[in-house]
Parts: structure tokens; sequence; C-alpha cells
């Protein structure tokens, strides 16, 4: 194939997925986005709407969000969420058209976001799955964070929560873990980091994406 594409990852909490995303875009030398698509949303959320079309129509005249998102740092943190699900659409319409116009313009990782579902009548998708078992969860978040294995239980728990709300709520009451919902879902803790990277590679190779 030739053109840009997207690999998208949900992930549970603790499984490792935001890691092998990056590691998949190291690979391949190519960005991998996740929260740096919500900062880039919320400003532009703030903007009003005559300053955000003359602000969208700079971007769309440089070759897209890229350059912008590229310029955002990018948290390294172990992130979490503990706060409860709270809706906004206007700054959901902000990240979706950042997603698509990412999928249109260059090849990248995109995490999270609702990006399989806002991308899934596009043809140049992979979206992949990624889960583990909740004991290995637990000891990856206990090492990581580092905390308490009830800490890391109870962040597990809520996080999970939270990212299913936010799918539910996003898609129309769909399923954050539905299998049919993804090209690829990965068990973490059969497969290890490294053996979950090669296998999005070998997936990327069957679809014709890389050679």
């Amino acid at each position: 194939m030739t053109g840009p594409f997207t690999i998208t990852f949900a992930r549970g909490f603790g499984t490792g997925g935001k890691e092998i995303a990056s590691r998949v875009a190291r690979e391949l030398g190519i960005h991998c986005y996740e929260n740096r698509i919500l900062t880039l949303a919320s400003q532009l959320s703030g903007l009003d709407h005559e300053l955000f079309v003359e602000v969208d129509e700079k971007i769309r005249q440089h070759s897209g969000f890229s350059a912008f998102l590229a310029g955002l740092p990018r948290s390294r943190k172990y992130i979490s969420r503990e706060e409860p699900f709270a809706g906004d659409q206007q700054l959901f319409e902000y990240q979706k058209e950042i997603i698509e116009n990412l999928n249109e313009t260059e090849s990248c990782c995109i995490v999270g976001k609702c990006a399989n579902d806002i991308l899934r009548h596009r043809d140049n998708v992979l979206s992949v799955y990624i889960e583990a078992p909740r004991d290995y969860c637990i000891r990856r978040t206990m090492d990581n964070m580092p905390v308490s294995r009830e800490v890391a239980e109870s962040t597990i728990e809520k996080t999970d929560r939270y990212r299913a709300e936010y799918y539910s709520f996003y898609t129309g009451g769909k399923s954050w873990t539905d299998p049919v919902a993804y090209d690829l879902t990965i068990n973490s803790a059969r497969m290890g980091i490294e053996g979950s990277v090669q296998l999005i590679l070998a997936a990327l190779k069957i679809r014709g994406f890389i050679e």
C-alpha cells in the first residue's frame, strides 16, 4: 500500500499497551500520539469560532495537525483516571477532527480516544486491542507506579471503568472490549511486550502496509 496508514491502540490499564504502541512507532520511525491529541483539542476548544476557523485554515495549509502535535510535550507518566467520567462533545469533535486529519496526512500510532471507531470505515487502518489477566496488570502497575497491591487494583478498576464509559458514550453505546471492533486482539502477558510488537509488525505486513 502506498500512502499513510494508522495503527490504533486500545488497552486495559497495566497491560503494557502504551509501551507496545511506543515501541511499534519507534520500530517504524513514525509518531505515537496519545495525550497530545487531548492537549491540542483542549486548546482548540477554548477558541471562539472565528479564531478557530482561522487557526484551522492555517493548520491545513501546513500539512495538518502533526506539526502542532509534535511541538507539544509528550507525557511519560503512568497515567490513570481517578475522576468520574464526564462527557464533553465539543472536545471530542476536535479530537475526532485531529485523528481523521492524522490518518489522511501521516503514518502514525494513536492510543485511545476511540480512534478505532472513528476510523472504522477507512481501509488504511490496523486496529489493535491489548489485554492481559488482572494479576499481570496488577504486578505491572505495582512495579511502574510504584504502589501497593490494593492501590494497583483500585487504579486498574477505576481507569478501565472510565475508559469503558468514555468509549460507550462517544460511540453510541458500543463496547470498548468487543473483539469484533478490532483487527487484532493480543494477550500481552502471553506474548510479552516484544512479542506483541512483532505480532503487530507481522499484521502490518499481511495488510500490505509495510514490506
